[in-house]
């Protein structure tokens, strides 16, 4: 019976555990980093390099980080790490938007009738409370960054320069005090931006109503039939929009023996029949084109007044009549078109969403708008003015926050013109901004193209006060000088001052007459993040304006983005990002989008995959996906990743395992490498330029494909399955088993470096058991040497030969001939030149034989015996020297050699 030779064998001893247990380890390497002030060593360490500053979109403190946030978050880190080790200062500072809507409406929502000041008291606990919350949570994610100096939107010194980027808008005379239809949340009392809308579908009832018309040829014979999908808006109705144009008829139509002679668009004669089952009767009486109709008049359905029909050039022919219910005050265009005719601005609802008596409908007076619909259609048919009814689906406004129906509601505020900073903001777009990608410089384009003045007067309590006072006799005073004071008071004191002193008092801190007063409202919170350029970057040590980069989610085209550009081209005449790029949104498997406010029934929270799989399968999962699109997400994911991450984990640790008895020492430029030393070197190089490029591109999906490539195909199934008899066999310090050493620790440095921004736990981790000293997150990238690819065409070659081996041996196993690849003597026709190159045993070992003859033929083929030697007990290789030993009779030459050495 032979001996046992295990312990004569080199195999490979690491601590580094095969079990990863990260939500173990993780915590451990987060209070080592704390300990070590890691991110501060960074900083230090890159103190005189080239800049790269990626500027963080501040997220709301109002809740836990859900996967959207998480995402977000971690791609910012990848960045951060990449630039890092690619040999820039990346300095990262986090920051938080402290005031607005989302966090007033939940304090408001627990503790009703409180006054403005234990509003805002409540508030600021709240905003501070999940400061704290979130910051563990995005640090236990393994971002790192200056956590201990965030800024927050609520600091004193924030909220002073917010007032003084809005005294620089009122000396350039942006600034403006207006009466028009704005997005109005009736669940909030307050006005809202276009970013703070989101659209939810939703069916409604559709209306079609006769205005009889009331002068002109027409008087007494016809009715206008108009459309509309909101009826309690007819009470504010004061026109009739046509095209000037388009072909209008008057037609008789009649319905269960009911007739209606009516004026309305020749297009859309064959919907509104389908939708009414009225019937044409005969030929039109009349046809023109709506610029005949212009001026005339028609009376109210159901109000004693008539209305006035202008022609307008948004009205279209795809839906209704062709003749557009004009509510001057409930209505962007109907506004417009409402002032270009002095018509008065009629909006008879309250901040609630009820009607006022101004609507002139005395038994609806205090109803909700959107309760009142039914009233409104029951008095149409009751007057006989409704020519039919029909459930339209459509996609309609809500409030972010309050998830309530909004209206377009004529209040007085206060706007930014848009239009002063459209030109130089689209030309910024255009001319010096890199978008990633390339579609988003279209769609913000597209968003400032068409976007209206800007409201940024809020009818709230938590927030920035809006820098407005009064005279004596109610007229706004605007002074840039008044607000600098403002600014220096609040900078001392925090904004609380302008809720809690009085009138006289706060007057007298800046210096105006005694008599004058302010009021309560707050500026849009868009402002607060969207100033962070100039209240951050500009004033950071370690920062700069503009910065290199903003990422964030593509509904930021419509807000931070957006906000972020319009203040820095009116206070500095430029974009302030040189890079934009957009992410998708996480949605699940079907295409929906999740949201922490969403219905979605699994857990989103951050936290909850953390807890249950680890910070580095987040963080992998981040780098899988190709961010630019939206990112599919679910549990089942987690699961695939897993194998993915076990791969690259076991391969780190087969790579230490190796270099147990290894001491680099000076083993650069080694010439005893063999031919699959030389090839992993090569393939090494490509990978090294290949994930060099793809960071500086901001591509992580790449890194990962290329670092799971490698670890699966080019070590797992190649390299560390061919070297391995060298490296467990061979005298440990033979050359070639050291020449092996010195390439797998090449390979080790460099796919710890590599994959550090990605799995920055994992890496670190490997990286400590390296012994190497200082911390991955300290090190750079390795470059690529630039070695040419002659091994790799070789290498090429040999595994075409490889897989007609592989054939032959399969089928001889199937047949019995032999137990496996070891136990045969495969005769290879060869035809490659390459085979002719390579010494003999270096093939065998290449093709994981035992018993090798070559020769060289036209086609490739191989033939397949029973080897005759016999096994050595050591390598298990079959070989003529194994028998030959009086002293080892089990072991061929080269094991004999090792263990009598």
């Amino acid at each position: 019976m032979s001996q046992s030779y295990k312990d004569t064998l080199n195999l490979p001893r690491t601590d580094f555990p095969m079990k990863a247990e990260l939500i173990v380890r993780e915590p451990e390497l987060l209070k080592m980093w704390d300990a070590t002030r890691l991110y501060r060593q960074i900083q230090q360490s890159r103190q005189d390099r080239e800049l790269f500053v990626l500027h963080d979109g501040p997220p709301f403190a109002n809740g836990d980080v859900h996967m959207g946030t998480a995402l977000n978050k971690i791609l910012k880190d990848f960045v951060v790490k990449s630039q890092t080790m690619l040999g820039k200062r990346a300095p990262y500072v986090p920051g938080w938007d402290c005031h607005g809507l989302p966090i007033e409406y939940k304090v408001v929502k627990e503790s009703r009738e409180l006054s403005p000041p234990e509003v805002r008291r409540k508030c600021e606990a709240f905003a501070r409370k999940y400061v704290d919350i979130q910051r563990e949570q995005f640090k236990r994610l393994g971002v790192l960054g200056d956590w201990e100096h965030p800024y927050l939107t609520l600091d004193p010194k924030y909220e002073a320069e917010i007032l003084r980027a809005f005294a620089v808008f009122v000396e350039k005379g942006l600034v403006y005090r207006g009466k028009k239809p704005v997005f109005w949340s009736t669940g909030a009392q307050t006005a809202l931006a276009e970013a703070e809308v989101e659209y939810q579908e939703r069916d409604d009832t559709a209306v079609y109503v006769k205005f009889p018309i009331a002068t002109g040829e027409w008087k007494n014979k016809a009715s206008i039939a108009i459309w509309t999908t909101t009826p309690w808006t007819l009470p504010a109705n004061l026109a009739i929009a046509v095209d000037a144009k388009e072909l209008y008829v008057i037609q008789e139509f009649s319905r269960d023996r009911v007739t209606e002679i009516l004026l309305l668009a020749d297009k859309l004669v064959p919907q509104f029949c389908a939708n009414t089952k009225f019937e044409p009767v005969g030929e039109p009486l009349a046809s023109f084109p709506g610029a005949k109709i212009d001026r005339v008049h028609a009376q109210h359905p159901f109000l004693d007044r008539q209305s006035i029909v202008l022609t307008a050039d948004f009205v279209t022919m795809e839906t209704g009549t062709g003749a557009v219910h004009i509510a001057p005050g409930h209505g962007e265009d109907d506004y417009w078109l409402g002032r270009e005719h002095d018509l008065p601005i009629l909006s008879p609802v309250d901040d609630h969403g009820r009607f006022t008596d101004e609507a002139g409908l005395p038994k609806l007076t205090g109803k909700y708008v959107f309760e009142a619909n039914p009233d409104i259609v029951n008095l149409l048919r009751e007057r006989g003015m409704l020519l039919g009814e029909q459930k339209f689906h459509h996609s309609y406004p809500y409030c972010w926050r309050s998830k309530t129906p909004i209206i377009f509601r004529n209040v007085e505020q206060f706007f930014i013109r848009i239009d002063e900073l459209r030109g130089q903001a689209l030309q910024a777009i255009h001319k010096e901004v890199k978008w990633i990608p390339a579609w988003g410089e279209n769609r913000i384009a597209g968003t400032v193209e068409s976007r209206p003045d800007w409201v940024i007067s809020r009818q709230r309590t938590w927030g920035v006060p809006l820098p407005v006072f009064y005279s004596a006799d109610g007229q706004p005073i605007l002074d840039a000088k008044i607000i600098r004071r403002l600014a220096d008071l609040v900078g001392e004191r925090g904004s609380n001052v302008w809720f809690e002193l009085s009138d006289g008092d706060l007057a007298k801190q800046v210096g105006l007459p005694e008599n004058t007063t302010h009021r309560p409202d707050t500026i849009d919170v868009w402002i607060d993040s969207g100033v962070s350029h100039k209240a951050v970057c500009a004033l950071h040590p370690e920062l700069r304006d503009p910065a290199d980069m903003y990422l964030e989610a593509t509904d930021q085209h419509r807000g931070w983005f957006q906000s972020s550009l319009m203040t820095s081209i009116a206070l500095n005449g430029r974009a302030p990002y040189k890079i934009c790029v957009t992410h998708g949104f996480v949605v699940d498997l079907d295409g929906k989008k999740i949201s922490k406010s969403g219905t979605y029934d699994k857990p989103m929270d951050a936290g909850h995959f953390v807890n249950r799989h680890g910070a580095d399968l987040v963080r992998l999962w981040a780098s899988s996906i190709n961010y630019t699109d939206d990112v599919p997400f679910s549990e089942e994911m987690f699961t695939r990743l897993g194998d993915t991450y076990r791969r690259i984990r076991n391969t780190l640790r087969i790579l230490l395992g190796n270099l147990f008895d290894f001491e680099s020492g000076n083993q650069e430029g080694r010439n005893d490498f063999t031919l699959i030393d030389r090839w992993i070197l090569e393939q090494l190089d490509q990978v090294i330029s290949d994930c060099r490029a793809a960071y500086e591109a901001f591509e992580f999906h790449k890194v990962y494909h290329v670092l799971n490539h490698f670890c699966a195909v080019d070590l797992s199934s190649l390299y560390i399955d061919i070297t391995k008899d060298r490296m467990y066999c061979d005298a440990p310090d033979s050359p070639r088993r050291r020449a092996t050493q010195t390439a797998i620790r090449k390979i080790f440095d460099a796919l710890c470096k590599l994959s550090a921004p990605i799995l920055a736990f994992t890496a670190e981790e490997a990286w400590r058991h390296s012994g190497s000293g200082a911390s991955i997150h300290l090190q750079e990238f390795p470059h690529s040497e630039g070695r040419q690819s002659q091994a790799s065409a070789q290498v090429a070659e040999l595994l075409k030969l490889r897989g007609v081996i592989g054939q032959a041996i399969a089928k001889a196993r199937q047949e019995k001939l032999i137990g496996n690849a070891l136990e045969a003597a495969v005769v290879l026709k060869s035809n490659s030149d390459v085979t002719t190159e390579i010494d003999k045993n270096e093939l065998e070992e290449f093709f994981i034989l035992s018993d090798l003859t070559i020769e060289q033929a036209k086609e490739a083929s191989a033939s397949i015996g029973k080897t005759p030697y016999r096994k050595c007990a050591r390598c298990w290789r079959h070989r003529p020297s194994v028998g030959t030993s009086a002293a080892h009779p089990d072991l061929c030459d080269r094991c004999e050699q090792v263990i009598s050495g």
